[in-house]
């Protein structure tokens, strides 16, 4: 099983956990505003502002919440700036990481990432270093329960998705990202309910880590992913599934 599909699960069931903290409201205002800003307000127009908003009612976000930070995006309200950039590094056992960032201080949110790398046995690496070891995707998540497998793959196929896979308690289904709005309309229009939908980074190929450093990779994506200016993570290991649910238990 992939790093990207088995870690993926992972937050899927701790998002619930996410949305008490603030921890997801805070990363999806954040999408939306930006979002707003780059595309302007109108969801209609703007396909990463309607994925983002989607995002929002997937953590049950307040409609007003969506509101401010759409007119925080478009200038009607004021707001703090965001800068987005990505950046790339090596975590424990040479296994490839990828972070897409937005922060109101890049000078702040950089010496902090390379804390936390270097604290968990990693280290961040030059733009470009590891990118070309991922592919950008999109994916498309909802509940395996009661679905009809064949025939959510028949829709999303048909649609123009790529594969489909059963990862823990949810289906994803995966697509290039110009056809994600096609396939995820076609999914729910033939019944099925999604979660949520997004671009995201696949690896081409995974590096299997035991171990301690299965441990401390582990840590650092709980870390990396609790940071507030980190809005995504992606890395390619490949940890036996005992080790990844000792963490989810804990």
């Amino acid at each position: 099983m992939s790093g990207h599909s088995k870690w993926h699960s992972i937050k899927h069931k701790k998002a619930a956990t996410d949305a008490k903290r603030g921890k997801a409201f805070s990363k999806v205002i954040k999408e939306i505003t930006i979002a707003a800003r780059l595309g302007g307000g109108d969801p209609a127009a703007n396909a990463r502002l309607r994925t983002a908003i989607q995002n929002a009612k997937a953590v049950n976000m307040p409609q007003d919440n969506v509101t401010r930070a759409i007119k925080k995006g478009t200038g009607e309200l004021p707001g703090v700036s965001y800068e987005e950039m990505t950046y790339e590094g090596y975590g424990p056992g040479g296994a490839a990481i990828m972070l897409e960032i937005m922060t109101d201080n890049k000078n702040r949110t950089v010496a902090d990432i390379r804390h936390i790398f270097s604290k968990h046995n990693g280290n961040l690496g030059e733009s470009g270093c590891v990118s070309w070891m991922f592919n950008k995707k999109a994916l498309i998540v909802l509940p395996s329960e009661g679905v009809d497998e064949d025939r959510l793959m028949e829709v999303a196929l048909e649609a123009g998705a790529d594969d489909i896979s059963l990862e823990g308690d949810v289906y994803e289904v995966t697509t290039d990202p110009e056809v994600m709005e096609t396939v995820k309309d076609a999914v729910e229009k033939a019944g099925f309910p999604v979660s949520s939908a997004s671009i995201t980074m696949i690896p081409k190929t995974t590096i299997k880590l035991e171990g301690k450093q299965a441990v401390q990779m582990l840590k650092m994506m709980d870390t990396l992913e609790e940071h507030d200016d980190v809005q995504n993570v992606y890395a390619n290991f490949d940890i036996d599934e005992n080790i990844m649910n000792s963490l989810e238990d804990e």
